[in-house]
């Protein structure tokens, strides 16, 4: 994949997580905030838990750093997997956030 590529994939990927958080805060009033700089996107919730998710354009990644700690993910063409063999981004990142939410949230991609 080219970086233009990757980079397209990237937007629609954090553009999909933050229409999906924005859902969240206002069907099941979940106290979240998102921020949007470049290909970095921010999501703080309501005890000032952060959870960050930014593309690593040189090495073709996405990564996350939560309290739980940081994962980085690589896509294979249809999913992105851990690249420590943890779960897929959506099912990892659905955890971080309806932990961080105090709610099911569910992360689609």
């Amino acid at each position: 994949m080219t970086e233009t590529e990757f980079l397209a994939l990237i937007d629609q990927v954090l553009d999909s997580i933050e229409s999906q958080a924005d859902d969240w805060a206002a069907s099941l009033d979940v106290d979240i905030e998102t921020s949007r700089s470049g290909n970095v996107l921010t999501m703080v919730f309501e005890d000032d838990t952060h959870v960050v998710v930014n593309s690593q354009a040189a090495m073709q990644e996405l990564w996350v750093a939560a309290r739980s700690g940081g994962f980085h993910y690589r896509y294979d063409g249809q999913h992105w997997n851990d690249t420590r063999g943890g779960p897929q981004l959506p099912d990892a990142l659905s955890q971080i956030c309806s932990a961080a939410a105090g709610v099911p949230v569910t992360i689609r991609l």
